[in-house]
């Protein structure tokens, strides 16, 4: 059972920026992908960024390309999620969650084995 740990969420003013960091228990392998999702309140778990832990390859989600970049630690068997010029609407709680198995990363929750119990994200006007 792997575990992860979110951590760097916090408050900030718009347009300020933070690093998130997703810590696996465990070692990820490389043909797993590892996925930044988030949540506002009253609305849908909504994936990020993806990335495919060994290769490297990414995805996001049109929306916030050029202002998110996801990269990875292989050796702290860690994720971080950079977040740039933050908005309001970028708010909620953010996870991580590890697919196990996967080719192009995706970013539908339904691909992932395990999840972090998220951070929180606070972006004021």
């Amino acid at each position: 059972q792997m575990q992860l740990v979110e951590s760097g969420g916090g408050s900030v003013q718009a347009g300020g920026s933070l690093q998130l960091s997703c810590a696996a228990s465990g070692v990820i392998a490389s043909s797993a992908c590892v996925g930044w999702f988030r949540q506002a309140p009253g609305k849908e778990r909504e994936g990020v960024a993806a990335i495919r832990f060994g290769a490297g390859l990414t995805n996001y989600v049109n929306s916030l390309k050029g202002r998110f970049t996801i990269s990875r630690d292989t050796a702290k068997n860690t994720v971080y999620l950079q977040m740039s010029s933050l908005k309001p609407e970028d708010a909620g709680m953010y996870y991580c969650a590890v697919d196990l198995i996967c080719g192009s990363p995706p970013l539908q929750a339904r691909e992932y084995h395990y999840w972090g119990q998220g951070t929180q994200v606070t972006v004021s006007s």
